[in-house]
């Protein structure tokens, strides 16, 4: 049994992790090995994303008055909480993969942008594109258009040129 003051900062700590993060993952991880549940953390952690295992209970004071309540009725079993802090599509692409390579990893749903997800949610946005390919593509459209516009600005004094180069060829021959 845990005291009183380690349950309120274990509450603390949860608190401080939905602040920071952008987006939640839940997952019901019942039959994992320390060692899975080690890998599904290492690859969590290179989409900026922790996985901490939870008290259902805690987790449910924790968000009590708070916009991720609706992620309460997910909080059932052995629960773990998948915490975005960067690219919250590379991290539903890390959970998503570890609920695909293991089989007692559970994805239950999610939240994100003050809405609850369901596990086909959290899949959709595991099929984005990462947050720098998204950028790529948004540059890329920026400056297509100047391309353009530089391809017939410059075509202009090539044809100039080229006119005047066969009228010189013309007067010489």
């Amino acid at each position: 049994m845990r005291s009183k003051s380690t349950k309120v900062a274990w509450r603390e700590s949860i608190v401080d992790s939905l602040d920071k993060a952008g987006a939640l993952y839940v997952a019901q991880y019942s039959g994992l090995t320390v060692e899975e549940l080690t890998q599904l953390r290492v690859e969590l952690k290179k989409a900026e994303a922790d996985f901490h295992v939870v008290k259902n209970t805690i987790a449910k004071k924790a968000i009590e008055g708070r916009d991720e309540a609706v992620i309460g009725d997910m909080l059932s079993g052995q629960t773990g909480i998948v915490y975005a802090y960067g690219d919250v599509a590379a991290a539903a692409k890390a959970v998503v993969d570890g609920a695909k390579k293991l089989e007692n990893f559970k994805l239950v749903g999610g939240y994100m942008e003050k809405e609850a997800l369901d596990d086909k949610g959290v899949k959709q946005i595991a099929s984005l594109p990462s947050r720098e390919v998204l950028i790529a593509k948004i540059v890329g459209s920026l400056v297509s258009p100047h391309r353009g516009l530089v391809g017939v600005v410059n075509a202009v004094p090539r044809s100039v040129v080229s006119v005047l180069n066969q009228i010189k060829e013309t007067k010489t021959a």
